[in-house]
């Protein structure tokens, strides 16, 4: 895996993330760009607690990519 200056070294872990949440996401084609896609958690994909790209879920318009952040409620 590239380091970039882009992604969030540390991105949520999988107990932060739950449906309906508002996060930042990265889809796989964009991994090492700015090109984040906003959107509102409808499943958590990823099985594991942390993955170093971020936990996979799926958002309710059902675009998949890793949560990079939490928006703040």
């Amino acid at each position: 895996m590239r380091p970039n200056n882009h992604d969030n070294p540390k991105p949520p872990g999988r107990a932060e993330i739950k449906p309906g949440n508002i996060v930042w996401i990265i889809e796989k084609e964009n991994y090492g760009t700015d090109k984040y896609k906003q959107g509102i958690v409808k499943e958590i994909l990823s099985p594991g607690g942390a993955h170093p790209r971020g936990i996979k879920v799926r958002l309710t318009d059902g675009s998949v990519g890793r949560v990079q952040w939490l928006m703040e409620e």
